[in-house]
């Protein structure tokens, strides 16, 4: 069976359907885009690893005692999406700082993936611009010490370079790819519903960016950044790694 992405259009064993979907079949692992780790015992603000923008993977091996155990942090500036063992625990913000970690007794890995969203740059609040993780982080009231913290350069790494493979079934943040074709190279909405947060690349040149909480569900690519034909789409998601399809919009989408 061999199927092939138009605009509007999808061609499927000979017969044209009402479709606009692109489907996303290989995974770029995110410890490509690592770079030099940083210990400590206790938690480094973004500004302390002289990170401006972008992600930060906070990481420390936890013990736990029971089924059920709550996690909560200080300061988190200004999203964070929890994994304990590569499996998704759920998302903290800094109006939403606890979270329950759901594991068998036993130790584990635990990884905080933060991104800055943007810093203040006017008004009383510019003093207070730390961003990323800081101040004390309990599990079950006990202080988590011995941390690992990885800048992840996510924005500025040049996609030809990821390597990819064919996806496999994990919850864990990566880079996919796909591809579409189109009859015309016209402006496009991508409709990112249900995806978490994360970027876009259109035939290796940078869209967007799109984050769950936003009224927007949609990022528009230009013109200058489509061909007729094919073309390939890179999207980096940091939350909701079960998504393996977006589609294609004449008209900007909203929730």
């Amino acid at each position: 069976m061999v199927r092939k992405i138009v605009l509007g259009l999808l061609t499927l064993a000979g017969q044209t359907l009402s479709a606009q979907e692109i489907v996303f079949n290989q995974k770029a692992a995110l410890e490509q885009v690592y770079k030099k780790p940083v210990e400590a015992d206790g938690l480094l603000s973004m500004n302390d690893l002289n990170v401006e923008f972008g992600y930060v993977l906070y990481q420390s091996e936890i013990t736990t005692q029971s089924d059920s155990e709550e996690l909560e942090l200080e300061n988190v500036r200004d999203y964070a999406a929890v994994y304990v063992d590569g499996k998704l625990q759920g998302r903290v913000t800094d109006k939403h700082k606890k979270i329950t970690i759901k594991t068998n007794p036993g130790k584990y890995l635990l990884q905080i993936y933060v991104e800055n969203i943007g810093r203040i740059t006017y008004g009383p609040e510019i003093t207070d611009n730390a961003k990323g993780l800081f101040g004390e982080i309990t599990l079950d009231g006990n202080d988590l010490e011995q941390w690992k913290m990885i800048p992840l350069n996510v924005k500025k790494y040049p996609i030809k370079d990821l390597v990819f493979e064919d996806r496999k079934d994990t919850e864990s943040p990566g880079f996919y790819k796909g591809e579409f074709e189109l009859n015309t190279s016209r402006s496009n909405y991508l409709d990112i519903t249900g995806w978490g947060m994360g970027e876009v690349w259109v035939n290796q040149k940078y869209v967007g960016s799109y984050w769950e909480e936003e009224k927007q569900r949609s990022i528009l690519i230009p013109s200058a950044d489509l061909v007729q034909g094919k073309n390939e789409i890179v999207v980096f998601e940091l939350k909701n790694n079960q998504q393996k399809t977006m589609k294609l919009s004449q008209t900007p989408v909203f929730k």
